[in-house]
């Protein structure tokens, strides 16, 4: 079952419906008053269902929101916005893969990265932190946060203890961010309340001693807890993976009642509830929830609570990873945006939802709410068209001799981007057929193209199975070029192995063919800077386009790409993330910070267009 069908089951589920059974057990409908993160001592306890701070009864109001999702610029109004709505506490996830992207090579400061600076924030706006550090947190993110460069070992198995190279791995992460967040744990005067320990372990698998090892890793750094876990109820009840001690989170589940006699003495709460949802590429439409009955009888029960998210963000670069069942198959990308129909939506604005919820929380609140932010500047732009820049077939680097198909991470050690296959192929007619796209192919013979075959569209491909296309031969020797791209790789689930490129085989008729020229191009910084311009006008599919635009004032903007196909889209060298007329966004956000009064380069890379379409600056998502 994929995740957004079992957590989607009980997401929206009003609590009402369940509140005889939620007070089988004694819940503290008591309040902290004056209880803020202030420099000093203070912690965080487990006592009888209740969570204690310092003594005294706390009902945790949460919201999730992830610095990685957010411009720097824009993190101290996000977190304001989350306090005006009458939250006490923030949710971060600290995704691995932004602060490790080589082994044993952190970043813990440039751009969004300084997760230190965010949680000082919070703390400086009177905000108590819920930490979720990982290792994994699935979230929609590339590869569940889980940094791709394990994938570089061939028999990796990662959340698995007996692994050496994972659990290696694992020790380095947490040996580098651990002393940091030492220091910020309520108990030294900082303002996390409480560590996760992994994250929806029990949907993956049942060795309760992983997590015990995982949650020794951070007490041999002094962090001595309080320690929580977040899943579903009925995975937790299979797969007996509940650490004893640790407060127990339910993902889009109410039923204390049930979680309580796993829990014992420990406190239950709602870890993960659902006022929105995610949205892949190929929905009808853009999820939303409704989450208002629900937060009603949360708040009148005392039940201490963590919205996912209160904001999304936006899944930039690369970053938006993907789902699939445990087989490989229906493959479900996870679109750019990560809006998930939030009550702060993606560029900060309050939604209806956002103002609802405000009303139901000033009703239990202590003491008048703080004014609601007003929202960044948003601007427009006129339609621009670009112009052919450079032509990927012009700016191929050397290439590798590989007598078999291979994915990505183990031929370049390459994680993300495109690959390209090229072999010269016989004159006879005969059907080609592909096995292991990964995860979308544009097929070209001498030059032309042929066709293209999606992992997300072609129905024998979803399933694990090969997709067969025609050749075009004119009677002699032909190249066949096979240039593939990539989604996000898939972080939740048993499909954890989800390598990139072609990872099956590639034959015309019944014959495999092999020995091909295999060319890596990741698309990133160094890649892209190099490009060769165009001397002429390109007709061949593959093309950068390039356009300037002038701004005289500055504001989020939401660029609409919805006259091109499939491809990437740079502002001034950053890349924002995929655009796909699949739907359903046709419209990537882009923030203030990243435009610049003046000129401002547009890039845009399309695996189908061959003549530039105009694009234009608006202030919303949807159209």
């Amino acid at each position: 079952m994929l995740r957004r069908d079992f957590l989607r089951l009980t997401a929206l589920t009003p609590l009402a419906a369940l509140s005889v059974r939620s007070h089988a057990f004694p819940v503290s409908t008591g309040r902290v008053v004056g209880q803020i993160p202030d420099g000093r001592p203070h912690r965080l306890e487990l006592k009888a269902h209740s969570f204690m701070l310092d003594g005294k009864p706390m009902q945790i109001r949460s919201g999730e929101m992830h610095p990685a999702r957010i411009p720097a610029e824009y993190w101290l109004h996000r977190i304001r916005m989350a306090k005006a709505m009458g939250l006490n506490t923030i949710s971060i996830y600290l995704m691995w893969n932004h602060l490790e992207r080589e082994p044993g090579v952190f970043d813990l400061h440039t751009g969004n990265r300084d997760f230190v600076q965010f949680i000082r924030l919070c703390q400086r706006e009177g905000m108590w932190v819920y930490l979720r550090p990982g290792p994994y947190i699935c979230g929609e993110w590339d590869y569940g946060g889980l940094p791709p460069y394990l994938l570089r070992k061939p028999d990796i198995r990662v959340r698995n203890k007996d692994d050496p190279d994972y659990m290696a791995a694992v020790q380095r992460y947490i040996d580098a961010i651990a002393p940091l967040i030492h220091s910020l744990m309520a108990y030294n005067g900082g303002p996390v309340l409480m560590l996760q320990v992994e994250n929806e372990y029990a949907s993956f698998g049942h060795d309760l001693d992983y997590l015990k090892q995982l949650q020794a890793l951070w007490e041999a750094h002094g962090i001595r807890g309080p320690f929580t876990i977040s899943d579903g109820l009925g995975q937790l009840q299979q797969q007996h993976t509940y650490p004893p001690g640790t407060a127990l989170g339910l993902d889009g589940d109410t039923d204390f009642a049930t979680a309580q006699t796993i829990a014992g003495e420990a406190p239950v709460w709602v870890g993960e509830g659902y006022p929105g949802w995610l949205t892949h590429w190929g929905d009808p439409d853009f999820q939303r929830g409704d989450y208002v009955a629900t937060l009603r009888e949360l708040l009148q029960q005392g039940r201490s609570f963590n919205l996912y998210v209160v904001h999304g963000g936006s899944n930039f670069g690369f970053s938006a990873g993907a789902n699939a069942k445990g087989d490989y198959s229906h493959f479900e990308p996870v679109i750019t945006s990560y809006d998930y129909g939030a009550p702060i939506n993606e560029r900060g604005e309050a939604t209806p939802d956002y103002h609802a919820f405000r009303a139901l929380l000033a009703e239990h609140a202590t003491q008048p709410l703080s004014d609601v932010p007003a929202p960044p500047a948003a601007i427009r732009f006129a339609a621009i068209t670009p112009v052919a820049h450079a032509s990927l077939w012009d700016n191929l680097p050397a290439p590798r001799a590989a007598k078999k198909p291979q994915a990505n991470e183990l031929l370049f050690a390459q994680d993300h981007g495109l690959v390209l296959y090229r072999r010269k192929i016989p004159a006879a007619a005969a059907a080609l057929t592909l096995d292991g796209v990964r995860d979308y192919a544009t097929v070209f013979s001498d030059g032309h193209y042929v066709d293209y075959v999606s992992r997300v569209q072609h129905a024998k491909l979803r399933a694990g199975n090969r997709v067969e296309l025609p050749v075009i031969v004119d009677g002699k020797t032909s190249q066949l070029d096979v240039l593939v791209d990539s989604f996000g790789h898939v972080g939740y689930g048993q499909a954890m192995a989800d390598r990139k490129g072609i990872v099956g085989s590639i034959r015309l008729g019944n014959e495999e063919v092999e020995d091909w020229n295999v060319y890596s191009l990741p698309l990133d910084e160094g890649y892209i800077r190099q490009l060769k311009p165009v001397v002429s006008e390109p007709s061949r599919p593959g093309i950068f386009f390039k356009a300037t635009l002038r701004l005289d004032q500055l504001g989020d903007s939401y660029i609409d790409m919805s006259g091109w196909a499939k491809g990437y889209l740079w502002v001034n060298g950053q890349l924002l993330g995929r655009y796909w007329n699949l739907g359903p966004q046709q419209r990537l956000y882009c923030p203030a910070s990243w435009f610049r009064l003046g000129d401002n380069e547009l890039m845009i890379f399309d695996l189908h267009q061959t003549v530039a379409a105009p694009m234009h600056g608006a202030t919303t998502l949807h159209a």
